[in-house]
């Protein structure tokens, strides 16, 4: 097997106080590789502005005129951090034999890495970083990220646990991912799907190094519900269960209402009559509200819009 040319893809956004801190880690990790003889010395490191509107771009043009192992590509508006990530990939797949995709904070172990690459030339296609601990984490954020695991997994999404966006894609799978169309983007869920030979590498995730995180509490429930709706139908299936649960107890209160009534037991009371009226009514717009989702995810993808636009890329600038 020849050397193979890695591009380490990273997608950005807001990201001017640690870009400058994790930048040159970056490129050192891709040196040591060289150096070592695991990748070809003219590997590059792709960073993907995701619209920022600070100077990351700015700062990624600079780096990129100071050495050429750093490269750029700019979104034409901020499209969300799967879509910067997709770009970037998307990007790669025909300018190098493997991807690495890790988030600009420097959380991620960057030498995890070194294990990746040797997965690679094991033969293995994909490559997932897998967190080995959570000490770093909240009570509460561990919790949620735990349970939104557990969860994705019980949903019927296909998904591999403690695992986010660091991973190694060789470029046969991502031109076979290529093919996947989707406008909704749950890549964590997504590659699997692909199939091919895949290990994981187990790494300690440590503090942002800089900056402050843009996935808050609400950003990762709106990617649960993305993973779930757009990788699995159980939830339908779910409430079409319940529904006849419900229509069965209810077939059961209607024999019993005509029974009491024909042996002159009924009783006059608004109470019981409330209780089932709301009780069936929130089931309702519970199961609407669910159906909406896939409605809207079907919606979206009948549009068929672009999921990035590059507006902007170093070696285009003069």
């Amino acid at each position: 097997m020849t050397t193979p040319r890695l591009f380490i893809v990273i997608p950005c956004y807001n990201e001017q106080e640690v870009l400058p801190i994790t930048a040159p880690m970056f490129l050192e990790k891709l040196n040591s590789l060289a150096r070592d003889g695991k990748i070809s010395e003219d590997s590059r490191v792709l960073f993907v502005n995701d619209g920022s509107k600070d100077k990351t771009w700015e700062i990624i043009s600079d780096l990129a005129k100071q050495d050429e192992h750093y490269i750029g590509i700019s979104q034409s508006r901020n499209r969300g951090h799967q879509n910067a990530v997709l770009a970037g990939l998307m990007e790669a797949k025909d300018k190098c034999d493997i991807t690495i995709s890790i988030d600009c904070d420097g959380q991620d172990d960057i030498n995890a890495m070194d294990e990746m690459v040797d997965a690679y030339l094991d033969g293995c296609q994909v490559v997932y970083g897998v967190r080995s601990s959570r000490e770093t984490d909240t009570f509460f954020k561990r919790a949620t990220a735990q349970g939104f695991y557990k969860f994705l997994a019980m949903m019927g999404a296909e998904v591999v646990y403690n695992h986010a966006d660091y991973r190694l894609i060789s470029s046969r799978v991502l031109q076979e991912f290529a093919n996947f169309k989707e406008v909704n983007l749950f890549l964590r869920g997504m590659i699997p799907l692909v199939g091919f030979k895949s290990t994981s590498v187990s790494y300690s995730r440590a503090e942002r190094l800089a900056g402050e995180s843009h996935y808050p509490l609400k950003k990762m429930i709106a990617l649960a519900v993305d993973g779930i709706t757009s990788l699995s139908v159980k939830p339908l299936r779910l409430i079409t269960g319940f529904g006849v649960f419900v229509a069965f107890v209810s077939f059961i209160g209607v024999l019993w209402a005509i029974i009491t009534a024909i042996l002159g037991r009924t009783v006059a009371g608004w109470a019981s009559t409330t209780c089932i009226v709301c009780f069936v009514s929130g089931v309702q717009l519970i199961c609407l509200g669910i159906i909406g989702e896939y409605i809207g995810k079907i919606y979206m993808e009948t549009k068929q819009r672009p999921r990035y636009i590059i507006s902007e890329r170093t070696w285009e600038q003069d």
